[in-house]
Parts: C-alpha cells; sequence; structure tokens
C-alpha cells in the first residue's frame, strides 16, 4: 500500500495527526505531543511504525541524486538526531521526555501563571504557526464552552477530564475542530495536568466566554 493511497481521514480521529507524525509534517509542540502519547500508551505504536515503513519503502523506491555538503548535512543530521526509538518511548514521571524537550523545563520548574480561579497556565513561547500550553486545572473544575477555528490536540498527562465527545485520561488525546463547541470538565479525583495545541486562536461561547476572554485571551 503506497502512502499516496493511504487515507488516514477515513479511520480514527487520531489516525491523521499519527500519518503526519510518521511523515514528520508536524510542528515541534505538536510532535512533541505525540511522542509524549506514544511513550504513555503503547497502543498506537505498531500503527505508527507501520506508517514509517511505508514512508522508508517511497523514499528507497525514489530515483536517487547527489546531495551537495553531504559530510556537513550527514554531520548536522547526526548532532540533531534523538536517543534510539525504545528508549525514546519510556514514560518520564508526569511528563514524558519527549514533551519536556519542547518545553525546556521539568514540571517542578514550570512557571505557572493564573489563568482562571482553579487553572493554571504554562504559555510556551515560540512555537511558530501553532499555539501550546501545558495546563494544571483543579478536580472538578469547569472550563468555559469554546469551540475552534481550527483544531485543538488535548493530551492528558494527569488526572482526566470530559465533554461531549467522551471521557480521556492519562495518554489520550482529544481532538476538537470548528464542529466541537465543548465544556470540559476535570475529573473529581485528581488534579488534571494537559497539554494543548492549537493551530489557530479557539472562541470562548457564551455570555460569561465572551468576558472571559476579554479580560484574559492572549
Amino acid at each position: 500500500m503506497s502512502l499516496h493511497h493511504f487515507s488516514p481521514a477515513a479511520g480514527r480521529p487520531i489516525d491523521e495527526l499519527l500519518a503526519g507524525y510518521a511523515a514528520g509534517r508536524l510542528s515541534p509542540p505538536l510532535h512533541g505531543l505525540v511522542a509524549a502519547h506514544l511513550a504513555i500508551k503503547p497502543d498506537n505504536r505498531a500503527y505508527v511504525a507501520a506508517l514509517e515503513g511505508l514512508i522508508g519503502d517511497e523514499l528507497e523506491a525514489m530515483p536517487s541524486a547527489p546531495v551537495r555538503d553531504r559530510e556537513a548535512r550527514l554531520a548536522a543530521i547526526f548532532d540533531a538526531v534523538e536517543p534510539p526509538a525504545m528508549a525514546r518511548l519510556e514514560p518520564c514521571g508526569v511528563i514524558p521526555g519527549p514533551l519536556l524537550r519542547v518545553m525546556g523545563c521539568s514540571l517542578k520548574d514550570v512557571p505557572w501563571r493564573t489563568k482562571l480561579p482553579g487553572v493554571r497556565e504554562f504559555h510556551l513561547k515560540d512555537t511558530g504557526d501553532t499555539e501550546a500550553s501545558l495546563l494544571w486545572i483543579r478536580p472538578g473544575r469547569t472550563m468555559p464552552s469554546h469551540t475552534h477555528d481550527g483544531s485543538e490536540y488535548t493530551l492528558v498527562l494527569r488526572g482526566g477530564f470530559a465533554d461531549a465527545t467522551g471521557h480521556y485520561r492519562r495518554g489520550d488525546v482529544a481532538i476538537a475542530d470548528a464542529e466541537v463547541d465543548h465544556r470540559p470538565r476535570a475529573d473529581d479525583d485528581e488534579d488534571c495536568i494537559c497539554f494543548a495545541v492549537t493551530d489557530a486562536p479557539l472562541r470562548l461561547t457564551g455570555t460569561v466566554g465572551r468576558i472571559v476572554q476579554k479580560f484574559f485571551g492572549h
């Protein structure tokens, strides 16, 4: 099966995201999110490995071409290479290694800012065309209702939350887009820590939401 004829959108919502990861098309924060998901939950590792195999087969089938500055380019690639795959997938506390590299600090060193009562946020800088944040939400706290102008990807690192699309626990990735208007609520049993990446601004809905966006928006 050729990757060009593979249609991840026809499968699970997460399949398209995993395909982008295997092809190396994701922004650094989103790449880190998926790598952390794979580190916490092994379920999708075989799927990603199969996609990477397809990509490798297609690369081998492509005609070769001379590469300028071959040695310098190889040196740059090896300098940037990550540890072996299985070591990279070993969880590291609440936040796995791939995500720690994106954040640039450990959980104990996160410079939290209060976003709302019961909600703290660490907003990552210099993430290109995406917005990325680490969120710490108190048990039972409900986030304001909102929808999206693009896509939102949320990885649960501790605890869990529920919304109209389902219930998500550690290692799960919730995906929302312009068709979803939701109001996530953290589970009652423990604090919820999530890493969220958006590729377009979210839009708070309802009277309370509009007030919150006016005073607390980025």
